[in-house]
């Protein structure tokens, strides 16, 4: 019978790329699992009684039940498993920290390295997407329309269960491609474009249109699509994309621009592909990424790829602080980035016309925790010190995107200008206007996909109570 001493104690190793021939390419650093490695994964599960994992799952995936069907080798019906709860395995495969959810949880984890589960969910959405497994649902039209503003992880979630529930769907997207982060924030090397393209693809299968280059606020108000374009609900999931600035002198000089902004330009603009596509990101050959989490290692690792000389991570506290998942940290330094921990930005230095010649820079030192438990750090006097770079990108976190609170009228936003929303149902101040995603705020907030994911069919959920009371 298995049990924990009769399991592979090994987690079986995805395929990557060579550290010196990935730094030069944007071809994806991850590979995956054969058939093979997935059949001897899967075996590694215990089938728990009690399965742990699912709890620690976001979106409460039957994550017993699809590794089940795997070791039988029946992976349209793992893939239908996971795809009840998850509508992207092969994106949140990719992207979501599975080692701080499900995989955080695993009983094999007690004892050995835990089930590698968030691979193996990437695995059948990958042979999802190969063999062309489509969604199934029968779908009866009910007469009723949604609105979602964005077509990120939140607003493609709510699209989804709205038009299985019989909803005529519109996306509205303010970029010329949808996806939201999933296709500007992600560098093509952890998240190939392809992949999100094809899942939206699937969705536009269910009767979903999506209207791109509109910017509700602008284009539209909110207002404008339930009085005027008869809108039964409107889901709002624009997300916090506005950057935070490090607030420092010399922040303005040319040569300083955001993590978002630098990601998207290469990202939608083909800018890793010149000349193929005449986009040229315009960036120098010593670069500083301020901040260490996620977006931070995608700036740096995606800076490392255009040619440039030394890509700097200057960072106010240590490694072992740092925000970023430990194997995006493991995969930049292996690459050739430089870390230069317990360091503050004091100042962009310029050029008289108005270009970078430097940063300056002055050293830390940890004291004692402050009211969340994070060490707090205060500068070392006499340590300053110019780092020689001539661009700088700064990935300090983001904030609410202003538009749709500026222009919707009886819209409440708190004080940081994100939208209340209600526990159960994600609906806003407004009745009939939802919101989920970044730019919603409850009593419990995270950031990730498959977190934003949830929200967004939370939502859809409320939105199909409340139109149907309102009939």
């Amino acid at each position: 019978m298995k049990n924990i001493n009769t399991i592979n104690p090994e987690r079986s190793p995805a395929g990557h790329q060579e550290p010196a021939i990935r730094r030069k390419n944007f071809l994806e650093v991850v590979t995956g699992y054969t058939d093979d490695v997935a059949l001897t994964e899967a075996d590694r599960c215990l089938q728990c009684k009690k399965p742990a994992c699912i709890t620690g799952c976001p979106v409460n995936i039957n994550i017993k039940g699809f590794i089940h069907e795997i070791t039988n080798q029946r992976y349209e019906n793992a893939y239908r498993i996971v795809t009840e709860a998850n509508l992207f395995p092969s994106i949140c495969g990719r992207v979501c920290p599975q080692e701080k959810q499900c995989e955080s949880k695993c009983v094999v984890g007690k004892k050995y390295a835990p089930v590698a589960i968030g691979t193996l969910e990437r695995f059948v959405g990958d042979l999802a997407q190969k063999n062309n497994w489509t969604d199934k649902s029968e779908i009866k039209r009910n007469g009723k329309r949604a609105a979602i503003i964005g077509s990120g992880p939140s607003g493609l979630a709510c699209a989804s269960d709205l038009a299985k529930a019989g909803f005529e769907v519109v996306i509205f997207e303010a970029l010329h491609l949808p996806g939201g982060v999933l296709m500007y924030g992600i560098p093509e090397f952890r998240l190939p474009k392809g992949i999100v393209s094809r899942e939206i693809e699937n969705l536009k299968n269910l009767g979903i249109k999506i209207e791109t280059n509109k910017i509700i606020g602008k284009t539209h108000t909110i207002e404008d699509l339930m009085h005027k374009h008869g809108f039964d609900a409107v889901f709002i999931g624009t997300g916090a994309g506005y950057p935070q600035s490090p607030g420092i002198k010399g922040e303005f000089l040319n040569g300083v621009m955001s993590a978002n902004e630098f990601l998207t330009r290469v990202n939608l603009m083909h800018g890793y592909d010149f000349p193929t596509h005449a986009t040229p990101v315009g960036i120098g050959h010593d670069i500083a990424v301020i901040g260490c989490g996620n977006t931070a290692m995608d700036a740096a690792r995606v800076a490392l790829r255009l040619n440039t000389k030394n890509v700097y991570i200057v960072y106010r506290r240590t490694v072992n602080e740092s925000p970023a998942r430990k194997e995006e940290i493991k995969h930049a330094m292996e690459e050739g980035v430089q870390f230069i921990w317990l360091t503050a930005p004091v100042e962009i230095l310029g050029t008289t016309d108005g270009w970078i010649k430097g940063m300056r820079c002055i050293k830390l030192q940890q004291g004692e925790p402050d009211s969340k438990g994070r060490l707090t750090v205060s500068p070392i006097l006499g340590t300053e010190f110019t780092l020689d770079v001539d661009t700088v990108i700064y990935a300090l976190g983001t904030m609410a995107n202003p538009i749709i609170g500026k222009t919707t009228a009886h819209l409440k936003l708190d004080k940081n200008g994100y939208i209340p929303v209600d526990d159960e149902t994600q609906m806003t101040s407004i009745p009939g206007v939802f919101a989920g995603g970044d730019i919603s705020k409850s009593s419990w907030t995270f950031t990730t996909v498959i977190h934003a994911m949830g929200k967004g069919r939370r939502a859809a959920k409320g939105m199909i109570d409340f139109v149907s009371h309102k009939s």
